[in-house]
């Protein structure tokens, strides 16, 4: 009993060492970080990033290439970096990893001491040190997932007024670098928030056209492609206005369309309900009558 022991303390403060060190308040930002946001054209938020020499350096590979292993045999396809710089996270795909390692091998550890202290029989302790720690990982990797998808509805439901902010901006003979700017600069959702990040794009050296571009294959939204599609024709076409317009009353229809699937979906979620309540009195009164003439024949 006491070499278990011995191996799940261990094991507790190797996990607990890696949670605490992605933690801002155990640890002190490094210079690196402290100085990023002050650079020209570098990104407004300080990315984090683990000391240097510290523990999550060393298994930050480890466990990144664990955990994308683990998520692709779960069913997660999508890539982590490109799910992090969707939702603007300042947290890189190799801490999240750890810190996701970390937490899972910190349940691991305090299930296995369970185990051992309540004596509990093998199928329990396998639930414990086996499914705890799984669950925890399903569970972060959940999130993420679903916060990236919320993030894309926001993007698809913000998308037809900034389109049509936009081709009334160069309808009036703004550039569209200034009308991009203009936007995310006034906007407080989130496809300004993406739009700012294609303004410092542009600023940090790269075109237009492969600015916005990036921000396609980021969103992976079908109205974000066709907008980047008419956008890309700036230097082709003198009325990029009109053609922005179009593609924004494309964009309220598919947005209405989904709108009346989804309370279309939802009355008929309601009937679901009403219709287990009606049957079930009814299939009760059904068979008092049929299990009385059984009786009767019976006897």
């Amino acid at each position: 009993m006491t070499r278990p022991a011995v191996l799940s303390g261990l094991v507790l403060w190797a996990g607990a060492a890696l949670v605490f060190t992605e933690l801002r308040w155990f640890r002190r930002p490094s210079l690196a970080d402290r100085l990023r946001p002050y650079l020209p054209g570098g990104p407004g938020r300080t990315r984090v990033s683990s000391p240097a020499g510290s523990v999550a350096d060393v298994v930050a590979p480890v466990a990144r290439r664990a955990g994308e292993r683990l998520a692709r045999l779960l069913g997660v396809g999508e890539d982590l970096e490109l799910r992090l710089t969707r939702l603007h996270s300042p947290v890189d795909a190799s801490a999240f990893r750890v810190r996701q390692v970390g937490t899972a091998t910190l349940t691991m550890a305090i299930g296995a001491l369970a185990a051992i202290a309540l004596g509990a029989p093998a199928p329990l302790t396998l639930l414990l040190v086996a499914g705890a720690p799984l669950l925890v990982f399903v569970t972060v990797e959940q999130r993420l997932g679903a916060r990236s998808t919320a993030w894309q509805r926001r993007v698809f439901h913000e998308l037809p007024v900034v389109a049509e902010q936009l081709a009334l901006l160069l309808s009036a003979g703004w550039s569209l670098t200034a009308a991009l700017d203009r936007i995310s600069a006034r906007g407080s959702g989130a496809a300004a928030r993406d739009l700012a990040r294609v303004c410092r794009r542009v600023r940090q050296g790269v075109g237009e056209a492969a600015a916005l571009q990036e921000w396609a294959v980021v969103a992976r939204i079908a109205a974000v492609d066709r907008l980047v599609a008419v956008l890309a024709l700036d230097r082709h076409t003198g009325d990029l206005g009109r053609l922005v317009t179009e593609e924004a009353r494309t964009a309220r229809r598919d947005a209405h369309r989904e709108l009346v699937e989804t309370v279309e979906r939802r009355n008929q979620q309601v009937w679901i309900p009403v219709t287990v309540a009606t049957l079930l009195p009814g299939s009760l009164f059904m068979g008092i009558p049929f299990i009385e003439a059984l009786r009767m024949f019976g006897t």
